[in-house]
């Protein structure tokens, strides 16, 4: 896409025809002055771009116009970028396929039929497939990096304190967090620089992952991928969590359910999807006592995590412990096991392409640092790619 002026969107539609992943394009767009001049952006739909509906994926919401870019955008806009569109994502940010039921299936443009990820998979596909050289998405428990992940891209979940909220339609003010995808490290440091508060200190001690994985079942392609990485650093001993990631990411979504089931309280029950509806309705169904004891799983495990990265090294982990799959398949529960991680420890976590399943679709392995330490987790990102050399183009998309 770079340094078409004007930008053809006709050839964009065509493009994504196939694959659904921009559902509006602002066909006035044009590249500014700055760093990211000849940069093209598309903005998953729960950040508002100026002009463009604001629908979050959903039908409550079609008919919204933002008056104003998010101050994410707005960085991107004043750094010369040109904003051409807003993404298909799942309903509210509440899902894992982005199968939206008003806006369509986003499709892999690695195989068409198969899942993106979710909840930004229309970030993860459109980055992929070279309908933009730059995405936001948001991350709640692992939005940003599990599209990331299934696409074969890269993706940056910054910490959420490090990033403004303004214009983003909130899932659970707690976790959820802006956060770009590129296809190469350098584009995405520079999106996270401008978007973010980036620190420049250096990673303490050396990588260590979780022993045993903390139990989360992962297919063989995703363990010989992540054996693979931990076989070329050298690493601390494992370490431990108080509880189980499934615990823990269990937790973390009837915090979002709960949060988002009060949002849509006055809500006409008949624009949102029956399951959209059920999801929701987990988090007042939770007794007192249980969702005080998810509050205390939440609050010791960032404690933990936050010892972790400080004191003994960057985690090392799987981005998701399966590669995408078929849209008819049902999602894994277990998806977004370790990337929830990340989240409620409020902590910067990149993923990076690790390898690709014997189903030909991309895997992914991501590394957890500290607040403040941005710079040293992107250089280890960086050293890890740089050896992996794992990212691919789709085979029938191709980045212009």
């Amino acid at each position: 896409m770079t340094d078409r002026t004007p930008l053809d969107f006709a050839a964009l539609a065509e493009a994504n025809r196939p694959l659904n992943a921009f559902v509006d394009f602002d066909r006035a767009a044009r590249f500014g002055e700055g760093p990211l001049a000849g940069v093209t952006v598309g903005v998953k739909s729960n950040i508002a771009v100026r002009g463009l509906p604001w629908t979050a994926g959903m039908a409550l919401h079609r008919g919204r116009i933002a008056a104003r870019d998010a101050a994410t955008v707005a960085a991107l806009r004043d750094a010369g970028a040109a904003i051409i569109g807003t993404l298909n994502m799942e309903e509210a940010a509440l899902g894992a396929k982005t199968d939206n039921p008003f806006f369509g299936a986003t499709h892999n443009p690695h195989r068409i039929g198969f899942t993106p990820g979710g909840s930004s998979g229309g970030s993860g596909a459109a980055v992929a497939a070279g309908l933009c050289d730059l995405a936001l998405g948001t991350d709640t428990m692992g939005s940003v990096r599990i599209p990331a992940s299934y696409c074969g891209v890269y993706g940056f979940k910054p910490a959420q304190t490090a990033v403004s909220r303004d214009g983003l339609e909130l899932a659970e003010p707690a976790l959820d967090v802006i956060g770009p995808l590129a296809r190469s490290l350098d584009l995405l440091e520079q999106a996270a620089r401008l978007t973010s508060t980036f620190g420049n200190e250096a990673l303490p001690g050396k990588p260590v992952t979780l022993a045993d994985l903390g139990g989360v079942e992962c297919t063989s392609d995703v363990l010989a991928c992540f054996r693979q990485v931990c076989g070329l650093l050298d690493m601390a001993a494992p370490v431990t969590l108080p509880d189980a990631p499934s615990r823990i990411r269990y937790a973390g979504f009837i915090a979002t359910a709960t949060a988002l089931h009060a949002e849509l309280a006055d809500a006409d029950a008949s624009l949102l999807s029956p399951t959209l509806a059920k999801l929701i309705s987990y988090g007042p169904r939770r007794k007192d006592e249980d969702r005080q004891a998810d509050r205390e799983v939440l609050a010791r495990t960032a404690e933990r995590l936050n010892e972790i990265v400080t004191q003994t090294g960057p985690m090392v982990l799987p981005t998701a412990p399966q590669p995408a799959f078929d849209h008819a398949e049902p999602a894994p529960a277990n998806q977004a096991d370790f990337t929830c991680l990340a989240n409620v420890g409020n902590l910067p976590a990149v993923t990076i392409p690790a390898g690709t399943a014997a189903n030909g679709m991309p895997i992914g392995v991501q590394i957890v640092g500290p607040r403040g330490a941005e710079a040293g987790l992107f250089a280890l990102a960086r050293q890890i790619d740089g050896q992996l050399r794992a990212y691919r183009q789709p085979d029938h998309f191709h980045a212009g």
